[in-house]
């Protein structure tokens, strides 16, 4: 019994303690720059990360010791251009499994690259943007837009919650577009239907962030203590999305356009399960990435200080309704004609807000973290050994550069009109990611977001309704990977253009 000893112990636990600082300081990420504390323990990080803030404590670390830093014994976060070109040419790490569904791996959650890409060709075809914009595809996300403004219309006069409220919000928009892409003619109607309603808040409001963080860093304590855990960290429970998802993908006759469509095909020989688990991974990513970034854009355009940018946008909106070309340009004889509007991918001050949106509030803002490969890697002049984690994080990459990004807190669309830095900047906007794993769905999230803002500003002036608002309540709150506001409400008043 002489281990057990208090001596033999003390020794063992001081040469124990020894040999670990000294593993921390001989590590190769020594030299990446960093708190002194994130070279020897991950637990700030997690305590960050429990608290919904690991987002801004890593833009706040890049802020203090630049676009590569350290932020625990293994994981290092950087932000630049060298860097994601490199990080996102590999596979994913266990991270992913968070997003397995029925127990299968989706496009998102599968780790091996050759894998990820076999799926990523079969459902590429349905997310192009030339399947997008198909009259069956983009006359429903039009249809769903109209009923979101009849929503906006019948609440004139009153504040509206675009978060919450009931029959009214961005996330029953979202939710209604994916589900028409996804599954249409089974899609929901959740901005007229209060039963489909209830399945886009089973997956907006999910609250399993703390339990899903819990069992991905401490998989033992979770598998030992589950039960408890979920007495405080509640799990991730949509049996209202399940029963849409699994009936509508056993349905034999949806849509041409549609994902499902796609995947039922023989060829790939996918099962009803892996097609249902597929389907429900694109739909609450669809409800969440989509509404969120709605949501903190059309927040910032209801500013006091934004109001020159909504004013030029329902500028450039009202003269795209009445354009009018001349005698010799219309070829039509001396009276002006009516010239054909343009198409809602047209209209480049549109374009701007909605980029710059997504640069100052990107729908997943987060980190992507992946393993580096066996032998290591040189990344943006550091080396970093195979097996520890990399990442970058859209909302940093989206303001360190301050030559590519001038005050780079400032909502200003026009900087994406300048000539300076253009490459730089495409090559740093990273709210649809980068690489082979970047964002399939982006045409169909941009679509929906510049219709229905031109549908809204065509028609109304937002505003910021401050009795029951604060900019506090507006803060960017970390989801699992997406990002909501902190007080999780968004009140607005819709003001008619016509009787301003």
């Amino acid at each position: 019994m002489l281990l057990l000893q208090p001596p033999v112990l003390a020794a063992a636990t001081a040469g124990g303690a020894a040999w670990y600082v000294w593993s921390c300081l001989a590590s190769p990420l020594w030299k990446v720059p960093g708190p002194w504390y994130s070279a020897f323990t991950s637990l700030v990080l997690r305590y960050r990360e429990l608290r919904a803030e690991r987002t801004t404590y890593i833009h706040q670390l890049h802020l203090q010791y630049g676009p590569a830093v350290r932020i625990s014994p293994n994981e290092v976060a950087f932000a630049s251009v060298e860097s994601i070109k490199e990080i996102y040419a590999s596979g994913g790490n266990q991270f992913y499994d968070l997003f397995m569904v029925y127990g299968r791996r989706t496009m998102f959650s599968t780790l091996v690259k050759d894998d990820h890409a076999k799926r990523k060709r079969i459902l590429a075809d349905r997310y192009a943007n030339t399947n997008v914009q198909r009259a069956a595809a983009i006359d429903g996300i039009h249809e769903r837009a109209g009923r979101f403004l009849d929503r906006c219309t019948a609440s004139v006069g009153k504040s509206i919650d675009i978060f919450v409220s009931i029959l009214i919000n961005l996330h029953n928009y979202a939710f209604d577009c994916v589900s028409h892409h996804l599954f249409h003619p089974y899609g929901s109607d959740s901005l007229r239907n209060p039963q489909d309603e209830e399945i886009q808040k089973q997956v907006t409001f999910d609250d399993s962030l703390q339990n899903r963080l819990i069992k991905h860093h401490y998989p033992t304590i979770h598998r030992a203590m589950g039960s408890v855990i979920a007495l405080f960290a509640s799990p991730r429970e949509t049996p209202l999305a399940d029963e849409l998802v699994l009936s509508a993908a056993s349905r034999s006759d949806p849509a041409r356009f549609t994902v499902v469509n796609r995947m039922q095909e023989k060829a790939h020989g996918l099962d009803q399960t892996t097609i249902a688990a597929e389907c429900l991974d694109h739909m609450a990513a669809g409800i969440d990435t989509t509404g969120d970034a709605l949501c903190f854009l059309m927040w910032e355009l209801s500013q006091p200080r934004s109001m020159a940018v909504q004013r030029r946008l329902q500028q450039e909106l009202r003269e795209n309704k009445s354009r009018l070309v001349s005698p010799g340009e219309s070829g039509g004889g001396a009276e002006q004609q009516q010239q054909q509007p343009k198409r809602f991918d047209e209209l480049p001050y549109l374009d701007a807000v909605v980029m710059e949106g997504l640069r100052c509030f990107p729908a997943i803002p987060m980190s992507l973290p992946r393993y580096v490969p066996r032998g290591g890697r040189t990344i943006d002049g550091y080396f970093v050994p195979g097996g520890a984690v990399v990442s970058c994080q859209a909302y940093s990459t989206h303001r360190i550069d301050q030559d590519v990004f001038p005050e780079p807190e400032v909502f200003r669309p026009e900087r994406w009109f300048a000539g300076e830095h253009e490459m730089e900047r495409k090559k740093l906007f990273f709210a649809f990611a980068n690489g082979g794993r970047g964002c399939i769905g982006k045409h169909l999230a941009l679509a929906e977001m510049k219709i229905l803002l031109q549908e809204i500003y065509s028609r109304f002036t937002t505003l910021p309704d401050y009795t029951c608002m604060s900019d506090e309540d507006m803060a960017m709150a970390d989801q699992i990977i997406s990002s909501q506001p902190r007080a999780k409400k968004c009140l607005l008043t819709m003001v008619p253009i016509d009787v301003e």
